[in-house]
């Protein structure tokens, strides 16, 4: 099997474990009881908008209910967030983390996008909009003044 990626790209290890769930638990409890929506909000995170987090949501739960198979559709998002931020394989293929512990791998992701500065309940426009207004902010030259 070949790498689509550069040689010299290192690939950098996650911001936090597989079963690092302490970190954050507001959203393990999200994901035990509606994994969709932590689902729905990283993966239009990852797509950049050009889906929702209703939509991605939606698809997943589909997915679910008629095959039980839904971690199919979302080991997809688990590479595409790796290859996005050269993230390492691991703890094993991507396919592999999310049939064995499905849960646990949502919850990684969401957790990496979080540490990454996303702000995950926003969804894509409103971090697309936060960074503008910050890009944007007036440059205060000589300090403040009394």
């Amino acid at each position: 099997m070949t790498s689509t990626r550069p040689h010299d790209v290192r690939e950098h290890p996650w911001s936090t474990g597989l079963c690092g769930c302490f970190d954050d638990i507001k959203s393990c409890c999200i994901t035990f009881w509606c994994p969709c929506i932590t689902f729905g909000q990283t993966s239009e995170i990852l797509d950049k908008g050009q889906t929702t987090c209703v939509m991605n949501c939606a698809i997943y739960t589909l997915i679910y209910l008629l095959t039980s198979c839904a971690c199919l559709y979302s080991c997809c998002y688990r590479t595409k967030l790796r290859r996005e931020f050269g993230l390492k394989e691991d703890p094993c293929n991507d396919c592999l983390v999310h049939c064995c512990c499905m849960y646990c791998a949502l919850c990684q992701e969401y957790r990496e996008l979080k540490s990454r500065g996303f702000n995950m309940e926003k969804g894509w426009a409103g971090n697309a909009r936060q960074q503008r207004e910050v890009a944007m902010a007036p440059k205060v030259e000589g300090g403040m003044r009394r």
